[in-house]
């Protein structure tokens, strides 16, 4: 049975692990929507660009949160709170 810091320590990890997966999904999706709408509406490379710009600043927020998961003295941001809430829930 872990002790009380091995659990935290695990949590922490955890999170670590979806925010990682959440900034990968952000990228793609950005990326792939800026080259999906250029298709549609014939505007390359225009949108994509976009998408590649959007899809930085979100995994550089999202990378910011990461950098402070696990840490006492300050919240966790809003992606962090969703990664716990599912993690609490799966945990019972």
């Amino acid at each position: 049975m872990p002790s009380p810091e091995e659990r935290r320590q695990l949590g922490t990890v955890g999170t670590a692990a979806g925010l990682g997966c959440s900034i990968v999904v952000s990228v793609i999706l950005c990326i792939g929507g800026g080259v999906a709408l250029d298709k549609r509406f014939d505007s390359s490379p225009v949108l994509t660009l976009v998408g590649v710009v959007l899809g930085l600043i979100l995994s550089g927020l999202q990378l910011y949160e990461l950098a402070y998961v696990g840490r006492k003295d300050r919240d966790p941001g809003p992606v962090t709170k969703q990664i716990q809430k599912i993690s609490s829930k799966r945990e019972r």
